[in-house]
């Protein structure tokens, strides 16, 4: 038996249904332990690690694994889950941003980096989740801890622009393609709160004092591991004295980056 799987997840899948979904077209896989090496968030795709049967006792050898992504920001909308899944605020006025200001936005995170994390995310404070104390309401009782990164390299690929309508369209179905979920410890809020989320998009569609059209900065980025594109996508935004959401977020490549090569000596 291989020691690991690479799956393509698709957005709308956890990790959980892309691996049970493969299980399912394998019956040689009946009964075999998995585990991943590296999540995604739901509205994230790309690759994803799977161990197998024995090699999940050595899980915590690929925990350190860095990671290549294609993501993009959408400017002027930002979001309690720092994705089109969380609860939306619109700035009133945007100021088109040139490829200029974006390109020198995203080299200040180029290298040695700290980020908060995601107020929805696993990471434990005081031995409970922060998504849990951001659910109940208690952020306010507690630091909001931070992560080391490394950013070997953030390269800006292009700017384009998308109308309000279209936005919305597409937000809405990608919060649509999560199936639902009616078991509450496995989703954020009660079904992660997509009737809150639907309103907030469709509000913005009815908006007429918001602007017609948005801009959506695309990235590439090969980071170290645990670096969240998530808040990367906002904390860009933010340098351009603006608000932002991450739009799409899509895993390419893990293994190991060598930086003083600028090239993968281990790839999975």
């Amino acid at each position: 038996m291989e020691k690991y799987i690479i799956l393509e997840k698709e957005v709308g899948e956890t990790p959980l249904s892309c691996a049970e979904e493969y299980r399912a077209k394998h019956p040689e896989l009946e009964g075999v332990s998995m585990a991943y090496a590296g999540r995604l968030d739901p509205m994230a795709s790309g690759k994803l690690l799977i161990l197998l049967g024995e090699e999940c006792k050595n899980q915590t050898n690929y925990h350190g694994l860095d990671k290549e992504y294609e993501f993009s920001a959408l400017l002027g909308i930002e979001s309690d889950s720092l994705d089109v899944m969380g609860l939306l605020t619109a700035a009133k006025t945007i100021t088109e941003s040139s490829e200029a200001q974006i390109i020198s936005a995203a080299e200040t995170f180029v290298g040695s980096i700290e980020l908060p994390y995601p107020r929805f995310s696993s990471k434990t404070v005081q031995g409970k989740p922060l998504h849990t104390w951001t659910m109940e309401g208690r952020l306010d009782e507690i630091e909001i801890p931070t992560k080391e990164s490394e950013v070997y390299e953030l390269e800006f690929l292009n700017i384009e622009t998308i109308n309000r309508e279209e936005a919305v369209k597409i937000a809405l179905a990608k919060v649509n393609s999560i199936p639902p979920v009616t078991e509450l410890r496995k989703a954020l809020g009660n079904d992660f709160r997509r009737v809150d989320v639907r309103k907030d998009w469709d509000d913005i569609l009815n908006n007429s004092s918001l602007p017609d059209s948005y801009q959506i900065a695309n990235f590439r980025c090969v980071a170290s591991s645990g670096t969240y594109m998530r808040t990367l996508a906002s904390e860009i935004a933010n340098k351009l004295d603006t608000v932002g959401l991450a739009w799409s977020i899509h895993r390419t490549k893990i293994g190991r980056f060598d930086s003083s090569k600028n090239s993968w000596i281990g790839e999975y």
